[in-house]
């Protein structure tokens, strides 16, 4: 695989076989070759369970204390007109019941970045489940998307909340915030991801959940952390 020039040059910027603190990481990134965008930074966890057992798989939301700096893009399903008018008053786009369903059923796609749905809908999701389910778009109770509550989850959303699920390989991948964050807040996001990563710990996994941890930027290295 040919490899950028400020991919080369990046790399340049860290120790391979080196594990860094927390600050250290975050100092790293920022002295990378910045690209012509403000770059987002993602924590990645590999997990110590195993991810073929259903009752291992690890899901669940968080806040985080200084946003994402990106905008959400919501979708809502819910068949009450009450409650589809508070989401578009709330900013949200996609709102519908059956028929946002059938739309997602035949065009076998959703521009969203996250899902929300009143209990009613969740057995009528079923339906485009093998949509959403790839895409970690399907509404969960873990997650505190399948709620009465839209107005307020909605708001959760916007100001910083992300949810996240273990994928087929174990691991976990959560955007924190941007490349312009001041190195605080990038640190405080982390820690409040990392709290309620740990308190998510399935029953049956011995030992410590995280087998490793890796922050990176969008063109940035991965930097492992201790």
């Amino acid at each position: 695989m040919t490899r950028s020039k400020r991919y080369k040059a990046n790399l340049g910027f860290t120790e391979k076989s080196k594990v860094y603190s927390l600050n250290e990481a975050i100092n790293l990134l920022k002295k990378t070759q910045a690209a012509k965008f403000d770059e987002t930074v993602e924590a990645h966890f590999h997990l110590n369970i195993n991810p073929e057992k259903t009752e291992q798989q690890v899901r669940a939301g968080t806040d985080l204390p200084h946003g994402t700096g990106k905008s959400v893009k919501i979708a809502v399903f819910t068949e009450d007109a009450s409650k589809s008018e508070a989401a578009k008053k709330a900013g949200v786009e996609i709102t519908g019941g059956d028929s946002l369903i059938e739309k997602v059923r035949t065009s076998g796609a959703l521009e969203a970045d996250v899902t929300v749905a009143t209990p009613d809908m969740m057995p009528k999701l079923a339906k485009i489940a093998k949509i959403l389910g790839p895409k970690g778009l399907m509404p969960n109770p873990k997650d505190g998307t399948v709620t009465e509550d839209i107005e307020s989850t909605i708001s959760q959303l916007k100001k910083g909340k992300v949810n996240f699920k273990s994928d087929k390989s174990g691991n976990i991948h959560v955007l924190i915030g941007k490349l312009s964050f001041d190195a605080e807040k990038i640190s405080e996001n982390y820690a409040a991801l990392k709290k309620t990563l740990d308190k998510a710990k399935p029953a049956g996994v011995k030992g410590k959940l995280i087998k490793s941890a890796v922050l990176s930027s969008t063109m940035g290295p991965g930097i492992r952390i201790a």
